[in-house]
């Protein structure tokens, strides 16, 4: 009976050193068990599309309003797939004064369509498949966005860059947040076209 209550209480111990050490690295990386990541203070769930969790984000109100003022709801809400390079409030924020509120009037809109769709990618390039056409190119990628521009990308060290048309830099901060309809990668400057 000893022997048998000893070996109950070892595979509890076990049990739960296992849980705690899963619970652990779930932390480190940033993910959840159910496949959502903490995007602004809010869970992006895969199950769910790039509007339905964007709109949750803390960090990306601006982006959001941006996206309603160009009338690209009911696309990014589509079947896709898409890749969205989706800029912070932060990132917004980098913009000399004026300009997002001046890109949201009507008047601007094909303007403000141009910028976003600059951000999208059609296709889901996770940062696997990225990292993939980085390699294929010699250490760049050449990415060509829904508005027909062109983006660069490559490593630096461990963080994902990118270039736009004018010259502009921007870092990943969050890849691989899997949406229904796609993927999300966080970047820290808005790109911009031609």
């Amino acid at each position: 009976m000893k022997k048998i209550l000893l070996t109950a209480f070892a595979l509890v111990a076990i049990a739960f050193s296992v849980n705690t050490t899963v619970q652990a690295q779930d932390k480190m990386s940033g993910s959840k068990m159910d496949g959502t990541k903490m995007v602004g203070g809010a869970k992006m769930y895969p199950t769910k599309d790039i509007i339905d969790n964007a709109v949750n984000s803390k960090d990306h109100t601006t982006l959001v309003a941006a996206v309603k003022a160009a009338g690209l709801v009911e696309t990014l809400k589509g079947k896709g797939p898409f890749t969205v390079f989706a800029p912070t409030n932060a990132a917004f924020n980098k913009l000399p004064k004026g300009t997002v509120e001046n890109l949201v009037k009507p008047a601007n809109k094909a303007t403000l369509t141009k910028i976003l769709t600059y951000h999208v990618v059609a296709g889901k390039m996770d940062s696997k498949a990225i990292a993939a056409a980085i390699k294929k190119g010699n250490g760049k990628a050449e990415l060509v966005t829904v508005q027909g521009g062109k983006l660069w990308a490559w490593m630096e060290g461990k963080k994902l860059v990118l270039k736009d048309e004018k010259g502009g830099m921007s870092t990943v901060t969050i890849a691989d947040v899997n949406q229904k309809n796609g993927v999300i990668h966080v970047v820290d400057t808005v790109l911009m076209p031609k």
